[in-house]
């Protein structure tokens, strides 16, 4: 036979396009369309049904840039369409290319109950099936004129990312506003022919059963007449029935496929169109459920239900029948799905607590998994947290945008810094975004890893990021997917059920061990700085404000502010998701945060002020508030009373016109530049900065990456760097122990202050930016004479090792991390760390000398400021404050403590005397993250902790009131069933802890 096949191939695709598709919707008469543009903000829904509408033609445009517009459409169902199958048809000037990045809409009846979403792949409105005919009409559509801020050249820099600088100009064009007759059979036929199409496009050429397809599908072509495609619908599909009835081979894989929308809680949009995006979802995805009964949807972020809840509670109703049917399913057990590299301990487990909870209270759903399938890379102090929230397991497909090294494994169990591990899926599919088509299916199939041990996998099915979910015609695909030969099966389930089949049949899959590292996205370690450093302090004032209120509380009766601490926190880890806390998101989102961040901080130093005042009493006496969880000045953790005296620090000049700094415990020389040539570890005699070298070195790069501006920084950053030496003045601070240092460079200006607090021994650098660069990266460096192959990076509940070396390309891909308070360097006897208050991104170098003593110089450098253009083409222009301290002679254990020293700064308040702690721990390792209240409001205390220097301890905590009993609890302060209570002692609770183990304690007072 002649090879025709390209042919045949060719003939299917323009008749699809051309004659088939056509003829979905063979009838349709025009809707009267009227409009109104409300003026500022979204209206409530009354109001916009009840608003003055104006008639408005399909062609005219519509739509300023975050405005809202209601449309009113009616018509009449004509008479001849009765016993037909009738559907709207409205295009508000969608490109189907764009699903969730563009204009969208909600339709309501006239009562004001929603129908569905409209976006760009689901433009339809059911009607009738089948109508009367003569019946009238009459709908309203919400509609988003939210602007395509990633458009045709991506990256590109527009002022659209917020409502200040978008403009009014119209931006859409009203295409389609019809009453149409849908065909049903047209419509499966398109189906069959898109199924079996895209299924052969995958297959072999030599492959039989592509050719039985072909075959087949040229059956179905000629059985067609082009005329009367309706007509002829039937006579086609018969054709190819036999095909699509060919079942799956025994050994063919298995999909799962999970309905879902990936929606992002804010990312180029504001938060306040995350919530309108859910609702249109919701409302989408419960009517697919009332017309599919195979379908399963999940969504996750218990946030975005809360919204739900709040702003459309007649899509709630809805969504909460689904979920009581087994079939609308909460998933993930989190707040949102927030970054996981930058977040605190605390904060991630509340991630779990808030999450968890609110599913618990509203569906008494216990999730077993975390679903985070587009997060940036995965802390290794994450599996401990899942598994002390009582989940087992983690989905998330990310890892898979990594552009320098595979990933060995799709099912694994990772393994935390502690020894927890968790049963992990990476969905082979590679998208969170899966639209059933061909060549997504046979991309899972030849991508598992886990071949001849497993055949299960998961396929998050709708479209996301800008929300929109699961559409009629990816289920119509599922069905004919369900059991086909050449391809994998297909299955709608819950994550749950997936999860207990992959892991029933692969038991004890591969373990790996420390961080997901994304090779991508390292960037997001540092942009938008101003929302990070608020991210930081607010972690740090929910820690004082919890320690004091609980404290007063017990002592004096204080009234413990439950709802407002509550509330507080979920603000808080909303602005964790991973677009925001980033830095990935339009200039509006950021904005918002900075004022959100101030806001929470005025309220948490109220809470703050307000419990130690109760504390301290009326009085005179100077005390100093310690909230660190390490003694203080003298002051015990979690008390306060009289700082005691901690010596001086002295300032002398040099010959070359340089200063020292000394304070008994450390010698600091500053040379004439401003930088430090010297830092002396009095009692030891060691140099920390390397010979020749200086730190305090500002450095600034180049910084245009190849694309994802915001998100990336490329490796060729470093090929050239300007080294900021230049000072416009360095000159003795006003303490007179302190050297003061201004620098201008570009449109920019630092000034920095070196001090040597008395009696501490670490370096404090305050360096203040006004930041007016564009495409530029500035970092902090310290050359360091150490050498060493690894360095600690603090995690949550600990810290992890990285190389300082790149024998292999996954630790060359490492050259930006992320760490959190400290990162610590150190030979066998001695080390350095470098503590900071709000910064995240780093990276560690090492370089032998080739001149003088031949010795290793480490480099340690914190990333300071970037100025990407996109998404917010004004990122992080403005002043900007950070402060570090070098720790020279640091054990492990002092860079813990003087990394909670630097965020939590001392507070002073006259008062009556001491005050005395409410839980103190006997050493040092042992850390506590929270002291609170039980949420509960059952006045039970409650204690969380961990070993922090990687070494098993035993210590005792004692309960500073009279103690009853206590619990051992997960996040969620329920008790273990399987773990007994610890023995109480006179108050008194011995522990032993592994490394890094992370407990909770709920004390019940007496």
């Amino acid at each position: 036979m002649h090879d025709d096949r390209t042919l045949v191939e060719a003939r299917l695709r323009r008749v699809l396009d051309e004659r088939i598709r056509p003829a979905v919707h063979p009838e349709s008469v025009p809707l009267e369309v009227a409009v109104w543009h409300a003026p500022g903000e979204p209206v409530p829904v009354a109001e916009g049904l009840a608003a003055d509408v104006e008639p408005v033609t399909v062609g005219s445009r519509w739509g300023a840039p975050w405005g809202t517009s209601w449309f009113r459409v009616t018509g009449t169902v004509p008479a001849e369409w009765a016993g037909k199958t009738v559907e709207a048809i409205l295009d508000l000037g969608f490109d189907e290319n764009m699903p969730g990045f563009q204009c969208e809409g909600l339709v309501y009846r006239p009562d004001g109950t929603p129908v569905k979403g409209l976006n760009p792949r689901n433009q339809w409105v059911r009607i009738g099936a089948p109508v009367q005919g003569g019946e009238e009409v009459r709908l309203h559509v919400e509609a988003a004129s939210n602007p395509v801020v990633m458009g045709p050249r991506p990256f590109t820099p527009t002022p659209l990312g917020d409502l200040e600088t978008a403009g009014r100009d119209p931006q859409y064009t009203l295409t389609r506003m019809d009453l149409a007759v849908l065909d049903e059979t047209v419509w499966h036929l398109v189906t069959d022919l898109e199924v079996l199409g895209e299924l052969m496009a995958e297959l072999p050429v030599d492959s039989p059963r592509r050719w039985e397809i072909l075959r087949a599908a040229e059956r179905a072509l000629d059985a067609l007449d082009l005329q009367d495609v309706g007509g002829t619908a039937e006579r086609a599909r018969a054709c190819l029935a036999d095909v699509l009835a060919a079942p799956a081979v025994p050994s063919a894989h298995r999909i799962s496929a999970v309905g879902h929308a990936h929606i992002d809680s804010a990312w180029l949009w504001p938060l306040r169109e995350t919530v309108r995006k859910v609702a249109r979802t919701a409302a989408n995805m419960t009517a697919l459920l009332d017309d599919e009964p195979d379908f399963v949807f999940a969504m996750s972020q218990a946030q975005q239900w809360a919204w739900v809840k709040e702003h459309r509670p007649e899509v709630w109703a809805r969504v909460k029948k689904a979920v009581a049917d087994g079939r609308f399913v909460p998933a993930g057990g989190m707040w949102v799905e927030s970054d996981t590299n930058m977040p605190g301990s605390e904060a991630m487990a509340r991630q779990f607590v808030h999450g968890k909870r609110f599913f618990l209270d509203e569906f008494g759903v216990d999730n077993d998994e975390a679903w985070l399938p587009d997060t940036f890379g995965f802390a290794a102090g994450l599996p401990q947290i899942i598994r002390a929230a009582g989940s087992r397991y983690l989905l998330t497909q990310k890892i898979s945008w990594s552009r320098t090294n595979s990933f060995p494994h799709h099912t694994f169990r990772w393994e935390g810094i502690d020894g927890t591990r968790i049963y992990t899926h990476f969905p082979p599919v590679d998208t969170y975004n899966c639209s059933m088509r061909g060549a997504e299916i046979a991309h899972a199939v030849r991508n598992f890893k886990d071949k001849g041990t497993a055949r299960h996998s998961l396929a998050p099915t709708g479209w996301g990021d800008g929300g929109g979910g699961t559409t009629r015609e990816m289920v119509a695909k599922a069905a004919r997917l369900r059991d086909l030969e050449g391809s994998a099966t297909v299955t709608w389930e819950t994550p749950s059920a997936f999860f207990a089949k992959a892991e029933a049949e692969n038991p004890e899959p591969p373990v790996w061990v420390g961080e997901l590292y994304l090779e991508l996205h390292r960037a997001t370690l540092t942009s938008q700085a101003g929302t990070k450093q608020g991210n930081r302090r607010s972690e740090h004032l929910l820690r004082e404000a919890e320690l004091w209120a609980a404290t007063a509380a017990v002592r004096t009766g204080f009234p413990y502010p439950y709802a407002d601490l509550d509330r507080i926190w979920k603000t808080v880890l909303l602005h964790q998701f991973h677009d925001i806390l980033p830095g990935s998101s339009i200039a509006w989102v950021h904005r918002e945060a900075r004022a959100t961040y101030a806001r929470i901080a005025d309220e948490l130093n109220g809470i703050v002020d307000a419990a130690q005042r109760a504390l301290a009493g009326e009085g005179t006496v100077p005390l100093l508030f310690n909230a660190a969880p390490h003694t203080r000045a003298g002051v015990p953790a979690g008390g306060a009373r009289p700082a005691e005296a901690s010596g001086r620090t002295t300032h002398a000049g040099r010959p070359d016109g340089g200063h020292v700094l000394d304070n008994g415990l450390l010698r600091i020389g500053v040379d004439p530049r401003g930088l430090v040539d010297s830092v002396l570890d009095l009692a030891t005699g060691r140099e920390t900065i390397a010979p020749g070298r200086t730190g305090n070195l500002l450095q600034l790069h180049q910084d245009l990456p190849n694309m994802w501006d915001a998100w990336d920084v490329d490796e060729f950053y470093r090929n050239t760097v300007t080294d900021l030496t230049d000072a416009d003045e360095v000159t003795p601070g006003d303490d007179g122990a302190s050297v003061r240092i201004v620098r201008t460079f570009g449109g920019s200006r630092v000034t920095q202050l070196l001090s040597l607090p008395p009696g501490e021994k670490r370096l404090v650098v305050d360096t203040e930016v006004d930041w007016h660069e564009t495409e530029k990266f500035l970092k902090l460096a310290f050359p360091l004479d150490l050498h060493t192959d690894r360095y600690a990076s603090e995690t949550q509940f600990g810290h992890f090792f990285r190389p300082t070396h790149t024998n292999t390309s996954w630790e060359a891909a490492k050259f930006e991390a992320c760490n959190h308070r400290f990162v610590h360097l150190q030979e066998p006897d001695w080390g350095v760390a470098l503590v900071n208050d709000g910064t995240y991104g780093h990276d560690v170098t090492r370089a032998v000398r080739t001149d003088g003593d031949g010795g290793t110089t480490t480099t340690v450098r914190a990333s300071l400021l970037r100025a990407p253009r996109f998404p917010d083409p004004e990122t992080d222009q403005g002043v900007h404050r950070f402060r570090h301290a070098l720790v020279p002679g640091a054990s492990i254990g002092d860079a813990v403590r003087e990394g909670w020293r630097i965020n939590l700064p001392e507070r002073r308040l006259d008062g009556a005397g001491e005050v005395t702690p409410l839980v103190t721990v006997d050493r040092d390792s042992v850390v506590v993250t929270a002291v609170k209240l039980a949420d509960d409001g059952s006045g039970d205390v409650v204690v969380r902790f961990h070993e922090a220097h990687g070494a098993r301890a035993r210590a005792t905590l004692t309960a500073g009131f009279p103690l009853a009993r206590a619990e051992v609890t997960d996040l969620l302060e329920r008790p273990l069933a399987d773990t007994a209570p610890p023995a109480v002692d006179d108050g008194r609770i011995a522990v032993a802890l592994r490394p890094f183990e992370l407990r909770t304690l709920r004390l019940k007072r007496a």
